[in-house]
């Protein structure tokens, strides 16, 4: 048999190295389980690689390519095309048949005032949460990525940049250490091969990792440093307040050299969460459990009686610090999920009646 036709409209991206097979691009058994025997003889699927306004950058049944993004239906909007999907072309058109489903979703509500979802990453293996050692260091945004990570189901690993340029970097490692028990904390300096060896182990043949963080903190450059490749633009930090200027752009999955992709993604400044009452309750287990001892199912851990949050704070097993910073992520938890939920039932309603 010939060399199937390449599908879609768009030109083909010109790679140097060859074309990825399936099981390169990540395809595990989760997604082969949900093709049909009818759809496996009529389709091919293709990895998302890239997403750009009304285009899909695609990979998988020959050279990488770019095709017209899918609409969702009316009342459907929830869904959006992430880097990492998986769809199902049809063989004959090159057109997508439908996405199949996600092992995982990375997500946020969108900035601003907008009640709408925003999705990040799909099917990730290992989430990198990149921070630097410097004044932009901040626990509580630490927190959130960490959050996002255990509502998924992903693997984290804190990943300290510039830790040349600080005087005392082994703080910011304790002190990221901190929020978890057997959290992995990486030091590195992005721009040594060397130093960034332990990151690159995690990256074998078909594995997935994101990387997310602020601005400024050196995703781009720890990703030309992975990729050994410098095409991706970096720019350096505001010297006033260690804060960074957006440099990607564009959710991308990066081919690295051992095999794995890398899905870089732009600085996030407002990351809000949804949807993440697990996540909430495995980062802040020691939390969720004092609330859970207290003498009251709706102690508010003010003056009631009996309150094991407020004995922990007494005997100091428990900072005043992480206190707060659990009860303003379970109230914006609570007030996103329930406005999004609120919008997806007009939606769906709307829908209906036209």
């Amino acid at each position: 048999m010939g060399k199937p036709p390449r599908l879609g409209y768009g030109p083909a991206i010109e790679h140097v190295s060859p074309e990825p097979s399936l099981a390169e691009l990540g395809w595990k058994p989760f997604f082969a389980a949900q093709v049909t025997a009818d759809e496996a003889a009529s389709c091919v699927p293709v990895r998302v690689m890239a997403v750009h306004r009304g285009w899909l950058s695609i990979a998988g049944d020959g050279p990488e390519r770019m095709i017209p993004s899918p609409l969702a239906a009316p009342g459907e909007e929830a869904w959006q095309p992430a880097a990492g999907d998986w769809l199902l072309l049809d063989r004959e058109t090159g057109l997508p048949v439908r996405e199949l489903e996600r092992a995982n979703l990375f997500k946020r509500r969108a900035p601003g005032g907008t009640r709408k979802v925003q999705v990040i990453a799909a099917n990730v293996d290992t989430l990198l949460i990149v921070a630097s050692c410097n004044q932009d260091f901040n626990l509580a945004r630490i927190e959130r990525y960490l959050v996002l990570a255990r509502e998924v189901g992903v693997n984290p690993v804190i990943v300290l940049t510039k830790a040349d340029l600080a005087d005392a970097p082994e703080s910011f490692v304790e002190a990221a250490r901190g929020l978890e028990p057997g959290l992995r904390v990486e030091l590195v300096n992005a721009k040594v091969p060397a130093s960034v060896a332990q990151l690159a182990a995690l990256c074998g043949i078909g594995e997935t990792v994101a990387l997310l963080g602020s601005s400024g903190v050196g995703k781009s450059t720890l990703v030309n440093t992975l990729r050994r490749s410098d095409s991706i633009a970096t720019q350096p930090v505001r010297e006033e307040d260690g804060k960074g200027r957006h440099t990607t752009t564009a959710r991308t999955l990066h081919r690295l050299p051992a095999g794995g992709w890398l899905l870089d993604t732009p600085g996030m400044r407002e990351l809000q969460v949804s949807d993440a009452a697990e996540g909430l309750a495995e980062v802040f287990d020691d939390v969720t459990a004092l609330v859970a001892a207290c003498r009251f199912s709706n102690c508010t851990h003010q003056s009631e009686p009996g309150c094991a949050v407020r004995a922990a704070l007494k005997a100091g097993t428990l900072s005043g610090e992480r206190l707060m910073r659990w009860r303003k992520l379970s109230a914006e938890d609570a007030s996103n999920t329930l406005d999004i939920s609120r919008k997806n039932v007009r939606s769906t309603t709307g829908s209906r009646r036209r």
